[in-house]
């Protein structure tokens, strides 16, 4: 199982970004993925996740209306559309497999960083 994130880096706030996530080892298509993030000195969180068809997705309360979650299955992909950024947005994310907490195999995780 191999998860790679990208597309983090250093935003002002209320400014986007998209991450993405190429996932392969695995039959993409048959699982639900998550987006984690731990922010700088506190513990993970589920931000989204998404079932294994794109049709049903749940975010963390302080995301929704921001964040949007989604998944190509031709390209193996995962997505997160990030909008509205705010300090309290900063932290490492994580694309993992299966619907948090249920996740068994994260990848490295990409930085976002919202700052002026």
């Amino acid at each position: 199982v191999q998860l790679g994130e990208s597309g983090g880096g250093l935003v002002q706030p209320g400014g986007s970004l998209r991450l993405s996530c190429a996932a392969s080892g695995f039959t993409f298509t048959t699982y639900s993925m998550s987006w984690v993030r731990q922010p700088p000195g506190k513990g993970l969180e589920g931000v989204s996740v998404i079932n294994s068809d794109g049709d049903s997705t749940r975010y963390l309360d302080s995301v929704k209306g921001r964040f949007t979650i989604s998944r190509d299955n031709a390209k193996n992909a995962l997505y997160l559309q990030m909008i509205g950024l705010k300090p309290e947005d900063t932290a490492r994310y994580y694309c993992a497999r299966g619907g948090w907490p249920y996740t068994n195999h994260w990848g490295q995780g990409t930085q976002v960083t919202v700052s002026s």
